[in-house]
């Protein structure tokens, strides 16, 4: 038998890679998303108590809650195939071995410790398989002091410091948009596989990598740092403003919650931006010639600017003045991005089938590569929907082992 919604991975780069996915969330389901879409094939393993925090987390489709109804689970499991196994039994641990005989790679996100006391840590699974490449990513690695702090994405941003930076001098820290490490560590990692993969192609060694997420984010705030050691400046927030240019920020436009942002890093910018609003008699005032003068008078210029702004539409003033080469960007909601030109031009959003919410869009690659087009080959999977393909097919269980395994409550 085959999994219905599946699409050939022949010809692509991971095809025949063998991916099992224990953990939950972002970091490691982004990871194992990387290979999966590009034709490896790649095992999502769930429980049912507790559910993965995703599947209970908005949007869902069409409003109506679901674990099998939301899109910010679906967006990070494309391209895989969905097993539930309770590990607090044997039958599901034991299960749980054969994946890793079966894995190429093994990838987990629980607090340190967590799988040894499952039966499914390194040591286990290297004796399963000598030749397997392991990622356990948490927040702070899988040693030191701070090793058994779990949490998410937000608390290892906060304690690099993210969100002492990012906000306005006069509220509290906000930091960046989304867990902020979940969104950066996948990348990194990924890469850290595919070396691993190379490495073990040349050796026949398998590797453990561990990651921690603040540090794999860290060097994102390098300059802010060396200022720190070099000139003894610390660094806070201060909205959308630079310390070397002015004026920046994001800009009210026409209608409700329209923004555009808008960034003068010279003074070839500002005389363009002045040409772009007609040069109002305000900014040929003379303190705004030079960048010194503009940062020193930041809120005067963001009240006039605003006002020319306020009355138009925020498409029409990023083309205003993006044809006089002054760098502009409008603030975009999802439903504005799925109608965006450029991203339909290249083909970004692929419309796929899924067994409960029917067609809907998932990200493709934020790349392209000359005669290669791959992305989603299918979409996430529901609640344990490829649980007999995974055991009989992939893992090559018999009807009678299969019958044992269910019956010990291993698929929860």
């Amino acid at each position: 038998m085959a999994a219905a919604d599946s699409l050939p991975s022949a010809g692509l780069p991971f095809d025949g890679l063998k991916v099992v996915d224990f953990s939950w969330v972002v970091v490691g389901p982004s990871i194992a998303k990387h290979f999966a879409d590009h034709g490896a094939t790649a095992v999502r393993v769930e429980t049912p108590a507790p559910m993965d925090t995703l599947r209970v987390a908005m949007p869902f489709k069409d409003g109506a809650p679901g674990p099998n109804r939301s899109h910010f689970f679906g967006e990070f499991n494309t391209s895989k195939y969905g097993v539930t196994l309770d590990l607090k039994t044997q039958a599901g641990v034991d299960v749980a071995h054969r994946l890793l005989a079966w894995a190429d790679v093994f990838i987990e996100a629980f607090t340190p410790g967590t799988v040894d006391r499952l039966g499914i840590g390194y040591e286990k699974a290297r004796s399963l398989n000598p030749s397997i490449i392991m990622v356990s990513t948490c927040l702070m690695g899988q040693t030191g002091p701070l090793a058994g702090l779990g949490g998410f994405g937000y608390h290892a941003a906060s304690m690099a410091g993210f969100y002492e930076v990012t906000g306005w001098r006069d509220l509290p820290p906000d930091g960046p948009w989304l867990a902020y490490t979940d969104t950066i560590a996948p990348h990194f990692l990924s890469a850290a596989v595919m070396a691993a993969l190379d490495h073990r192609r040349r050796t026949g060694q398998g590797q453990r990598i561990d990651a921690s997420q603040l540090e794999i984010a860290l060097h994102f705030l390098s300059p802010q740092t060396l200022d720190s050691r070099v000139n003894g400046r610390t660094v806070t927030r201060d909205g959308n403003r630079s310390p070397t240019a002015a004026p920046q920020g994001a800009y009210p436009c026409l209608g409700d919650d329209r923004w555009c942002c808008i960034a003068v890093e010279n003074d070839d910018q500002w005389q363009g931006l002045r040409q772009a609003m007609d040069d109002p008699a305000w900014a040929r005032n003379e303190r705004f010639l030079t960048t010194e003068g503009r940062l020193s008078h930041h809120d005067e210029i963001d009240r006039n600017l605003s006002l020319w702004t306020s009355d138009k539409d925020e498409r029409q003033v990023m083309e205003l003045l993006q044809a006089k080469r002054v760098p502009a960007g409008v603030v975009q909601r999802s439903s504005d991005l799925l109608r965006d030109p450029q991203l339909a031009h290249r083909g970004f959003f692929r419309n796929l089938e899924h067994t409960e919410i029917g067609s809907v869009p998932y990200s493709g690659p934020q790349y392209r590569i000359q005669g290669y087009d791959s992305g989603p080959r299918f979409a996430a999977p529901a609640m344990g929907q490829h649980n007999e393909y995974v055991l009989k097919e992939l893992l090559g269980m018999s009807d009678d082992e299969i019958a044992d395994a269910v019956v010990g409550g291993a698929l929860g």
